[in-house]
Protein backbone atom coordinates (compact mmCIF):
# COMPACT_ATOMS: atom_id res chain seq x y z
CA UNK A 1 0.00 0.00 0.00
CA UNK A 2 1.19 3.51 -0.78
CA UNK A 3 0.88 6.48 1.56
CA UNK A 4 2.02 8.64 -0.66
CA UNK A 5 -1.20 8.58 -2.30
CA UNK A 6 -3.18 8.38 0.49
CA UNK A 7 -1.53 11.16 1.77
CA UNK A 8 -2.08 12.96 -1.36
CA UNK A 9 -5.47 12.10 -1.76
CA UNK A 10 -6.23 13.83 1.86
CA UNK A 11 -4.44 16.61 0.64
CA UNK A 12 -6.89 16.81 -2.52
CA UNK A 13 -9.86 16.40 -0.44
CA UNK A 14 -9.27 18.99 1.94
CA UNK A 15 -8.49 21.47 -1.20
CA UNK A 16 -11.58 20.88 -2.89
CA UNK A 17 -13.58 21.10 -0.03
CA UNK A 18 -11.96 24.40 1.19
CA UNK A 19 -12.47 25.69 -2.18
CA UNK A 20 -16.51 25.21 -1.56
CA UNK A 21 -15.96 26.64 1.62
CA UNK A 22 -14.66 29.65 0.02
CA UNK A 23 -17.37 29.92 -2.43
CA UNK A 24 -20.28 29.24 0.54
CA UNK A 25 -18.87 31.59 2.63
CA UNK A 26 -19.10 34.33 -0.64
CA UNK A 27 -22.45 33.77 -1.67
CA UNK A 28 -23.76 32.78 2.30
CA UNK A 29 -24.89 29.36 1.02
CA UNK A 30 -23.21 26.08 3.07
CA UNK A 31 -25.86 24.01 1.06
CA UNK A 32 -23.48 24.10 -2.03
CA UNK A 33 -21.42 21.34 -0.18
CA UNK A 34 -23.80 18.85 -0.65
CA UNK A 35 -23.67 19.46 -4.68
CA UNK A 36 -19.79 18.83 -4.30
CA UNK A 37 -20.41 15.55 -2.32
CA UNK A 38 -20.73 12.96 -5.28
CA UNK A 39 -18.76 14.81 -7.33
CA UNK A 40 -15.77 14.84 -4.55
CA UNK A 41 -15.82 11.03 -5.22
CA UNK A 42 -15.09 10.74 -8.96
CA UNK A 43 -12.52 13.30 -8.87
CA UNK A 44 -10.53 10.67 -5.80
CA UNK A 45 -11.31 7.85 -7.73
CA UNK A 46 -9.20 8.53 -10.71
CA UNK A 47 -6.99 10.65 -9.10
CA UNK A 48 -5.83 7.91 -7.43
CA UNK A 49 -6.01 5.60 -10.29
CA UNK A 50 -3.83 7.79 -12.41
CA UNK A 51 -1.76 8.62 -9.58
CA UNK A 52 -1.08 4.68 -8.88
CA UNK A 53 -1.34 3.61 -12.81
CA UNK A 54 -2.92 0.48 -11.31
CA UNK A 55 -5.40 -0.23 -13.70
CA UNK A 56 -6.05 -3.61 -13.18
CA UNK A 57 -10.05 -4.90 -13.87
CA UNK A 58 -11.52 -4.20 -10.01
CA UNK A 59 -10.18 -1.02 -10.20
CA UNK A 60 -11.06 0.40 -13.22
CA UNK A 61 -14.83 -1.24 -12.69
CA UNK A 62 -14.79 0.07 -9.06
CA UNK A 63 -13.94 3.46 -10.45
CA UNK A 64 -16.52 3.35 -13.44
CA UNK A 65 -18.96 2.38 -11.31
CA UNK A 66 -18.17 5.24 -8.80
CA UNK A 67 -18.18 7.66 -11.53
CA UNK A 68 -21.58 6.72 -12.70
CA UNK A 69 -22.94 6.98 -8.99
CA UNK A 70 -21.33 10.85 -8.64
CA UNK A 71 -22.03 12.47 -11.66
CA UNK A 72 -25.91 11.03 -11.19
CA UNK A 73 -25.67 12.52 -7.61
CA UNK A 74 -24.31 15.67 -8.60
CA UNK A 75 -26.63 16.27 -11.03
CA UNK A 76 -29.68 14.95 -9.16
CA UNK A 77 -28.86 17.39 -6.45
CA UNK A 78 -27.18 20.58 -8.78
CA UNK A 79 -31.05 19.97 -10.20
CA UNK A 80 -33.06 20.01 -7.41
CA UNK A 81 -31.48 22.93 -5.79
CA UNK A 82 -30.77 25.45 -8.49
CA UNK A 83 -32.46 28.64 -8.42
CA UNK A 84 -33.69 27.78 -5.08
CA UNK A 85 -31.57 30.06 -1.56
CA UNK A 86 -29.94 28.11 1.26
CA UNK A 87 -31.37 24.52 2.54
CA UNK A 88 -33.23 25.10 5.68
CA UNK A 89 -30.93 23.02 7.82
CA UNK A 90 -27.64 24.89 6.97
CA UNK A 91 -30.20 28.46 7.72
CA UNK A 92 -30.70 27.17 10.38
CA UNK A 93 -27.39 26.55 11.35
CA UNK A 94 -25.94 29.79 10.79
CA UNK A 95 -28.91 31.43 13.12
CA UNK A 96 -27.86 29.16 15.75
CA UNK A 97 -23.64 29.96 15.20
CA UNK A 98 -24.35 33.74 15.17
CA UNK A 99 -20.84 35.14 14.56
CA UNK A 100 -19.10 32.20 14.46
CA UNK A 101 -20.76 30.42 11.53
CA UNK A 102 -17.28 31.22 9.60
CA UNK A 103 -15.01 28.83 11.72
CA UNK A 104 -17.98 26.46 12.65
CA UNK A 105 -19.05 26.33 9.15
CA UNK A 106 -15.64 25.72 8.08
CA UNK A 107 -14.91 22.91 10.70
CA UNK A 108 -18.36 20.92 11.11
CA UNK A 109 -19.58 21.51 7.84
CA UNK A 110 -16.91 21.40 5.25
CA UNK A 111 -13.85 19.53 6.55
CA UNK A 112 -16.13 16.94 8.30
CA UNK A 113 -17.85 16.37 5.08
CA UNK A 114 -14.49 16.19 3.54
CA UNK A 115 -13.23 13.03 6.42
CA UNK A 116 -16.85 11.44 6.06
CA UNK A 117 -15.72 11.45 2.33
CA UNK A 118 -12.47 9.95 2.80
CA UNK A 119 -13.84 7.53 5.03
CA UNK A 120 -16.42 6.41 2.36
CA UNK A 121 -13.54 6.47 -0.09
CA UNK A 122 -11.51 4.26 1.95
CA UNK A 123 -12.28 0.67 -0.17
CA UNK A 124 -11.35 2.41 -3.57
CA UNK A 125 -8.45 4.75 -2.06
CA UNK A 126 -6.80 1.61 -0.47
CA UNK A 127 -7.88 -0.33 -3.55
CA UNK A 128 -5.89 2.35 -6.38
CA UNK A 129 -2.93 2.44 -3.74
CA UNK A 130 -1.87 -1.13 -3.59
CA UNK A 131 0.57 -2.50 -6.47
CA UNK A 132 -1.96 -5.41 -8.04
CA UNK A 133 -5.60 -6.55 -7.43
CA UNK A 134 -7.32 -10.14 -7.99
CA UNK A 135 -10.15 -10.21 -10.34
CA UNK A 136 -12.27 -13.16 -8.09
CA UNK A 137 -16.10 -14.02 -7.90
CA UNK A 138 -16.41 -11.94 -5.04
CA UNK A 139 -15.60 -8.93 -7.00
CA UNK A 140 -18.16 -10.27 -9.37
CA UNK A 141 -20.49 -10.35 -7.01
CA UNK A 142 -19.45 -7.08 -5.64
CA UNK A 143 -20.29 -5.80 -9.13
CA UNK A 144 -23.85 -7.14 -9.06
CA UNK A 145 -24.79 -5.61 -5.97
CA UNK A 146 -23.68 -2.47 -6.92
CA UNK A 147 -26.05 -2.81 -10.24
CA UNK A 148 -28.89 -4.04 -7.94
CA UNK A 149 -28.08 -0.51 -5.70
CA UNK A 150 -27.88 1.80 -8.56
CA UNK A 151 -31.40 0.38 -10.32
CA UNK A 152 -33.03 1.03 -6.67
CA UNK A 153 -31.53 4.59 -6.17
CA UNK A 154 -32.01 5.91 -9.90
CA UNK A 155 -35.44 4.48 -10.51
CA UNK A 156 -36.60 5.35 -6.92
CA UNK A 157 -35.18 8.92 -7.48
CA UNK A 158 -36.97 9.08 -10.89
CA UNK A 159 -40.27 7.86 -9.55
CA UNK A 160 -40.10 10.41 -6.83
CA UNK A 161 -39.76 12.83 -9.27
CA UNK A 162 -42.87 12.06 -11.79
CA UNK A 163 -44.72 11.87 -8.85
CA UNK A 164 -44.10 15.80 -7.20
CA UNK A 165 -44.48 16.69 -10.42
CA UNK A 166 -48.23 16.10 -10.38
CA UNK A 167 -49.89 18.95 -7.99
CA UNK A 168 -52.77 16.59 -7.01
CA UNK A 169 -49.92 14.35 -5.35
CA UNK A 170 -49.16 17.38 -2.58
CA UNK A 171 -49.04 16.30 1.02
CA UNK A 172 -49.96 12.78 -0.08
CA UNK A 173 -47.25 9.72 0.11
CA UNK A 174 -45.51 7.56 -2.93
CA UNK A 175 -46.80 4.04 -3.02
CA UNK A 176 -46.29 2.80 -6.16
CA UNK A 177 -43.59 1.29 -7.76
CA UNK A 178 -40.77 0.87 -5.99
CA UNK A 179 -42.00 2.58 -3.52
CA UNK A 180 -44.77 -0.44 -2.66
CA UNK A 181 -41.74 -2.61 -1.24
CA UNK A 182 -40.04 -0.20 0.75
CA UNK A 183 -40.19 2.96 2.30
CA UNK A 184 -37.08 4.07 1.06
CA UNK A 185 -35.67 2.49 -2.41
CA UNK A 186 -33.51 5.18 -2.90
CA UNK A 187 -31.67 4.72 0.55
CA UNK A 188 -31.21 1.40 0.22
CA UNK A 189 -29.99 1.51 -2.98
CA UNK A 190 -27.25 4.17 -1.97
CA UNK A 191 -26.38 1.23 0.67
CA UNK A 192 -26.13 -1.80 -1.48
CA UNK A 193 -24.10 0.32 -4.24
CA UNK A 194 -21.59 0.86 -1.24
CA UNK A 195 -21.74 -2.57 -0.24
CA UNK A 196 -21.17 -3.85 -3.92
CA UNK A 197 -17.84 -1.43 -4.05
CA UNK A 198 -16.99 -2.62 -0.39
CA UNK A 199 -17.02 -6.19 -1.56
CA UNK A 200 -15.69 -5.78 -4.83
CA UNK A 201 -12.40 -4.31 -2.81
CA UNK A 202 -12.49 -6.66 -0.41
CA UNK A 203 -12.99 -9.56 -2.83
CA UNK A 204 -9.77 -7.70 -4.65
CA UNK A 205 -7.41 -7.57 -2.12
CA UNK A 206 -8.15 -4.61 -0.31
CA UNK A 207 -8.54 -6.49 3.33
CA UNK A 208 -11.40 -6.35 5.84
CA UNK A 209 -11.13 -2.69 5.91
CA UNK A 210 -13.12 -2.34 2.87
CA UNK A 211 -16.29 -2.59 5.13
CA UNK A 212 -16.13 -0.01 7.15
CA UNK A 213 -18.17 2.45 4.11
CA UNK A 214 -20.70 0.89 3.55
CA UNK A 215 -20.69 0.79 7.40
CA UNK A 216 -21.19 4.43 7.84
CA UNK A 217 -23.06 5.37 4.91
CA UNK A 218 -25.81 2.32 6.14
CA UNK A 219 -25.42 3.77 10.09
CA UNK A 220 -26.05 6.72 8.54
CA UNK A 221 -28.87 6.58 6.45
CA UNK A 222 -30.93 4.28 9.02
CA UNK A 223 -30.46 6.55 11.97
CA UNK A 224 -29.21 9.47 11.74
CA UNK A 225 -29.41 11.91 8.29
CA UNK A 226 -32.01 9.79 5.91
CA UNK A 227 -34.57 7.72 7.02
CA UNK A 228 -35.31 9.56 10.61
CA UNK A 229 -35.66 12.30 9.29
CA UNK A 230 -38.21 11.40 6.65
CA UNK A 231 -39.94 8.91 8.44
CA UNK A 232 -40.61 12.47 10.96
CA UNK A 233 -41.53 14.73 8.41
CA UNK A 234 -44.42 12.23 6.69
CA UNK A 235 -46.17 11.25 10.25
CA UNK A 236 -49.01 13.45 9.21
CA UNK A 237 -49.90 12.96 5.86
CA UNK A 238 -52.63 11.63 5.59
CA UNK A 239 -52.10 7.38 4.98
CA UNK A 240 -48.77 7.19 6.43
CA UNK A 241 -50.00 5.19 8.83
CA UNK A 242 -51.20 2.54 7.52
CA UNK A 243 -48.20 2.56 4.72
CA UNK A 244 -45.70 2.42 7.07
CA UNK A 245 -47.84 -0.49 8.34
CA UNK A 246 -47.71 -2.49 5.46
CA UNK A 247 -44.58 -1.55 3.66
CA UNK A 248 -41.04 -2.35 4.57
CA UNK A 249 -38.79 0.38 6.13
CA UNK A 250 -35.50 -0.24 3.83
CA UNK A 251 -34.89 -3.89 2.89
CA UNK A 252 -37.30 -4.43 -0.36
CA UNK A 253 -40.08 -6.81 0.47
CA UNK A 254 -43.48 -7.68 -0.85
CA UNK A 255 -45.82 -5.56 0.95
CA UNK A 256 -48.05 -7.06 4.49
CA UNK A 257 -51.97 -7.71 3.13
CA UNK A 258 -54.10 -5.01 4.31
CA UNK A 259 -55.46 -2.35 2.71
CA UNK A 260 -54.59 1.14 3.03
CA UNK A 261 -56.32 3.59 5.03
CA UNK A 262 -57.49 6.83 2.93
Amino acid sequence: MSMYIIQQTVILVALYFFIFFIVGTIIKNNSIVDIGWGLGFVIIAWFTLFLSNSFFLPNIIITIAVTIWGLRLFTHILKRNRGKGEDFRYAAWRKQWGRWVIPRAFFQVYMLQGIFMLTVASPFIILNSMQWSEFTWITAAGALLWIIGFFFESVGDYQLEQFKKNPKNKGTILRTGLWKYTRHPNYFGESAMWWGIGLAAFGSGAGIISFISPFVITFLLLFVSGVPMLEKSFEKRPGYKSYKEVTSVFIPLPPKKRKYDI
